[in-house]
Order: structure tokens, then C-alpha cells, then sequence
């Protein structure tokens, strides 16, 4: 299941309002999410153990990760908007990065443990019990919360365009999407087929497991201070162009921090210029590029652009 990644306009933004949006967003939808979670944790499980559903109380376990995973949502969302320090001179956006790490993690240690478990009951098919009618409706009624759930935390972070809501609302998806797979396990065992049970979390485990290690590992890359997409460097580099006085532009190169992008650039400028005229050409390319883009800083070395009028040919050493 590919995880979807926000393309960069080019239309100003309030940088400052969307940090804000996008901290009281995460709070609101992360605490519905726990609400939701905690309800089905308890119910799949519980009812998985009283109708003999294996997939049942796998899909439980799944939403009890989620439960977890909210609060690491919640604990990164408070810190990431500390203010810039000593220490983290750009701010703490990272700890958004570092949640989708532990998100990711977290999913592949569950999905390898419901792989495991699922495998043990495989191989002995004569001692699968017979599931009561329960456990299918409630993975039903699991399915439809998961989806709405996914749903609602996907618009909300498209909406303030933030990847560790996007992390969660998948993971909100990849419940829904084990639910299904578990009510077909529970349907192929009250038609007769025991095995299909145990298989649906062999499945349901896989699924997991595969989600996680994409988060995982994309979030893995971002603390390896991954450039932002080609489209945004792209957008930027427009908007450094566009600016009056700028000749030209090179060398610009841009890092992943949380959500937002810190970058560095040469611009070329007249060669004729003062150093103050230089300066002041470098201090408005800094203005527009962060109040168009997601960037939280900008650093801009003033460069001469050549002058046709001149050799550049380089000086020879002589002997």
C-alpha cells in the first residue's frame, strides 16, 4: 500500500498559521482516534477470546498498536512545537519525523508477531475450535469504525498537510483493511473452513508488517536529511528566480525537517552591485521562499554573475 506524499504548490501560505493548524489538528483527531481504539482494543479482544477468533484478537492486538500509536502521536506533537533553542537551533520539527519512526517499528513488531502466531496455528488444523456468529459481526462493526476513522484523519491531514497524520491515518486504513480480511476468515470457518481463520491473521500479519517497514523506513531516510521531493525544489528555485535582482541561481540543496524544509542557496546577482545592494536582493529572496514555501530557513550566498565584458578565463600559475 504506497504512502501518499504532498505535492508543493507554488501559492503563498502563513507558515506560522499552518504550525498552529496543523498542532491543534493532530491533537483533536489523534484523541477521536484514541476514543475509537480503546473501544475496539477491549471489544476484539475480548469477544476474539470468548468465540474462539484467533483473526478476531489478531485484529485487536492491531487496534491496541494503534492505541499506542496515538500517544506517540500526541507525545511528538506537543514537543515538535517547542520553540527553536540552543540546542535545536531550527526547532523540534524532527520529533514528527522521529514518531513515524517509532510508528513504523512499532507496526513491524506487531506484524511479525502476528505472523508468528498465526503460523503455530497453522500447522496444527485438527485442534481449530469452531467461531460463534459474534465474532463476525464485530469484525464488521470493526471494519466500518476503522474506515470511517480513516476517513476522517486522512482529510483532516491532508488538510494541514502533515506526514506523521498521514503515518496514523494509514495505519487507521490498515486496521480497516484487517478487518475485512479477518470477517472473511470468520465466514470461511462458519462455512466449515476452520483454517481460514488462523489464515486471516497470517495475512493481517503480513499486512502489518509490510505498512510498518514503509514507515519505517521512509521516516529512516527523512533523519537522513533526505532533500525535499523534486517538484518543491523545483517551486522554490522558481520562487528565487523570480525575484527582482537575481540573475541566476545554483547549488540549491534542501533537507527534510518534520514537515518542513530547510534549505541553502547561491544566488547571482550584478557583479557592479554594492554589497549592501547585494545583501538587501539576498534578504528578499529569504522573504518570499518562506512565505511561499513550507521552509524554515534559507541561508543565501551572494554571488557575482560573470560579466560578458570580461575574459574569466583562469590566471595560469607562473613559474
Amino acid at each position: 500500500m504506497p504512502i501518499p506524499h504532498f505535492d508543493q504548490d507554488n501559492t503563498t501560505e502563513d507558515t506560522a498559521a499552518t504550525a498552529a493548524d496543523r498542532a491543534a489538528a493532530a491533537s483533536r483527531s489523534t484523541w477521536v482516534s484514541v476514543g475509537v481504539n480503546t473501544v475496539l482494543t477491549v471489544a476484539q479482544i475480548a469477544i476474539g477470546f470468548v468465540t474462539k477468533s484467533q483473526g478476531l484478537v489478531a485484529d485487536g492486538i492491531h487496534s491496541l498498536s494503534d492505541l499506542i500509536s496515538d500517544f506517540v502521536v500526541l507525545v511528538a506533537n506537543h514537543h515538535s512545537q517547542k520553540e527553536a533553542d540552543d540546542d535545536h537551533p531550527y526547532g523540534h520539527q524532527r520529533f514528527e519525523t522521529a514518531a513515524s519512526l517509532i510508528l513504523g517499528t512499532l507496526l513491524l513488531a506487531v506484524g511479525v508477531g502476528m505472523l508468528w502466531s498465526a503460523f503455530v496455528k497453522i500447522q496444527a488444523p485438527h485442534e481449530l475450535p469452531d467461531i460463534h456468529v459474534t465474532a463476525l459481526w464485530t469484525a464488521l462493526a470493526a471494519l466500518v469504525a476503522k474506515e470511517l476513522l480513516f476517513r476522517y484523519m486522512l482529510a483532516v491531514a491532508k488538510r494541514v498537510k502533515s506526514s506523521m497524520l498521514v503515518a496514523n491515518a494509514w495505519h487507521a486504513r490498515s486496521d480497516a483493511a484487517s478487518s475485512l480480511v479477518v470477517a472473511l476468515g470468520i465466514v470461511g470457518n462458519l462455512a466449515g473452513y476452520p483454517i481460514l481463520d488462523p489464515i486471516a491473521a497470517l495475512i493481517v500479519g503480513g499486512m502489518v508488517g509490510k505498512m510498518g517497514w514503509d514507515f519505517a523506513w521512509d521516516a529512516l531516510h527523512d533523519l537522513m536529511d533526505r532533500s525535499a521531493d523534486e517538484a518543491e525544489v523545483e517551486a522554490i528555485r522558481e520562487t528565487i528566480l523570480a525575484t527582482p535582482g537575481v540573475l541566476g541561481a545554483h547549488d540549491l540543496r534542501t533537507r527534510k525537517m518534520g514537515d518542513m524544509v530547510v534549505a541553502e542557496a547561491h544566488v547571482e546577482v550584478e557583479a557592479t552591485q554594492t554589497v549592501e545592494a547585494g545583501h538587501e536582493i539576498a534578504v528578499e529572496v529569504r522573504a518570499r521562499v518562506l512565505r511561499r514555501h513550507r521552509v524554515l530557513n534559507l541561508m543565501v550566498h551572494v554571488d557575482p554573475a560573470q560579466r560578458p565584458d570580461r575574459d574569466h578565463t583562469p590566471l595560469l600559475p607562473t613559474a
